[in-house]
C-alpha cells in the first residue's frame, strides 16, 4: 500500500470541525483538486462531525458535553443536546462520541459514549423530542456501563455497521501506561476490546447470538474483538463493510487495523504484545493468530494517529476507496 501526504485539510472532517483556518467561504480552491476550506462556525473542542443517514444537517460533537447542529449553512443556537452536567471532562474524558440509529428518520434513536461524573463509560440511548433540531434529555436509557481504572484510553467511537445494522464501540485498554492489568487481552473485561450489540428499531438492546464468544465460558459476549489499546476513531468503508480501526500506539508505533466485515469477528489485534508490527518491551513475542496492522509509523511521524474515513463520493472518481487519516499533534492528513 502507498503512504502519501494530503496537503488539503479539509479533506478530513472528524476532529477538524474548529476551523482553525483564517480564511472563510471565498477561501480560493485549492489548485490541484478545486477544494477549499469553508468556515461553518466557532465550536469548543470538537471531537466529532456526523450526520443521520439521509439528513442534510451536519451534527458536531463536542468534548465538553454539547452537540451543536449546522444547517444550511449556519449553527443552530440551541445544542441538539447538553450533556455538560453528566459528564466528567478532565484531560481524555468527555463526550466522546455519537451514533445514529440506521432508522433515525422513523424512530429518532441515536448513541452517544461519555465518562460520567465518576470517571466511568457510559453508553446511552437518547430519542430526539418533538422539534427536529432538539433532542429530549429525559429520554437516557443507559445501556452498557463500563468502570475505568484511569483517565485516559477511554476510546469513545460509536457506529452502525453499514451490513449488519449492529452497534459497534471501540474501548480503550483503561488508561495508565502498558495496559498494566492486561485489560486488552483479558477476554473477561470490556476494556481493550471493540464491542458488538444489536439495538432493534424500537430501541430493545441485546447481545447478537452471532457475537464470537457468546458461549465461551469467562468471556464478556459483547466482545467483538480484542487486543486494542486506544481505537479513538474506526469507521466503515461503506461499500465493502471492512472496519478501519486507527489505534494510538505507547512508545514507538501508531497503526491502522484494516479487516473485512467477516474478518474482524473475533480479530486480536494484538495489544499489549505487540505495538503495531513490533514486539512491546520484548525481544521476541508470540505472533500466532494476531491481526498485525496494515500500516504502522513511527512516533518520528506523529504520536497520536486518529482514524479517518473511505472516500466513496462521486465528485473525484480517483480517490475512490482510499482511506483518509490524521495524527493529532503533527497535524497532517494522509491518505492509504
Amino acid at each position: 500500500m502507498r503512504l502519501r501526504d494530503i496537503a488539503l485539510v479539509g479533506l478530513f472532517s472528524a476532529g477538524l470541525v474548529g476551523c482553525t483556518d483564517s480564511g472563510g467561504p471565498d477561501d480560493p480552491p485549492d489548485p490541484a483538486t478545486g477544494l477549499r476550506l469553508e468556515d461553518v462556525g466557532n465550536f469548543s473542542f470538537p471531537i466529532l462531525l456526523t450526520a443521520p443517514p439521509g439528513d442534510p444537517r451536519l451534527f458536531v460533537v463536542q468534548k465538553g458535553g454539547a452537540i451543536r447542529i449546522i444547517k444550511n449553512g449556519a449553527t443552530l443556537a440551541t445544542p441538539f443536546l447538553n450533556l455538560a452536567g453528566r459528564i466528567s471532562t478532565g484531560g481524555e474524558q468527555g463526550l466522546l462520541g455519537m451514533a445514529f440509529h440506521p432508522n433515525y428518520a422513523t424512530n429518532g434513536l441515536f448513541v452517544v459514549n461519555y465518562t460520567d461524573t465518576g470517571g466511568n463509560t457510559k453508553i446511552s440511548l437518547f430519542r430526539v423530542g418533538a422539534n427536529p433540531d432538539i433532542a429530549d434529555p429525559n429520554s437516557e436509557g443507559v445501556i452498557l456501563e463500563v468502570p475505568q481504572p484511569f483517565t485516559n484510553h477511554n476510546g469513545g467511537m460509536l457506529a452502525f455497521g453499514p451490513q449488519d445494522g449492529r452497534l459497534y464501540i471501540g474501548m480503550g485498554d483503561g488508561g495508565s501506561a502498558g495496559d498494566p492489568q492486561n485489560h486488552a487481552q483479558r477476554r473477561n473485561s470490556l476494556l481493550g476490546k471493540m464491542l458488538r450489540l444489536s439495538v432493534s428499531a424500537s430501541g430493545q438492546v441485546s447481545i447478537p447470538t452471532d457475537n464470537p464468544f457468546v458461549s465461551e465460558a469467562g468471556t464478556r459476549p459483547e466482545i467483538w474483538s480484542l487486543g486494542l489499546r486506544n481505537p479513538w476513531r474506526f469507521s466503515f468503508d461503506r461499500q465493502t463493510g471492512d472496519l478501519y480501526i486507527a489505534d494510538v500506539g505507547q512508545d514507538a508505533r501508531e497503526e491502522i487495523n484494516v479487516t473485512s466485515g467477516a474478518g474482524s469477528r473475533g480479530a486480536n489485534y494484538g495489544w499489549k504484545t505487540m505495538e503495531g508490527t513490533i514486539c512491546y518491551q520484548a525481544s521476541s513475542c508470540n505472533q500466532t493468530g494476531l491481526t498485525l496492522p496494515v500500516l504502522d509509523y513511527p512516533r518520528g511521524d506523529g504520536c497520536s494517529v486518529t482514524g479517518g474515513f473511505v472516500y466513496r463520493g462521486s465528485q473525484i472518481p480517483g480517490l475512490a476507496g482510499t482511506l483518509f487519516f490524521r495524527d493529532y499533534f503533527p497535524g497532517w492528513v494522509r491518505s492509504l
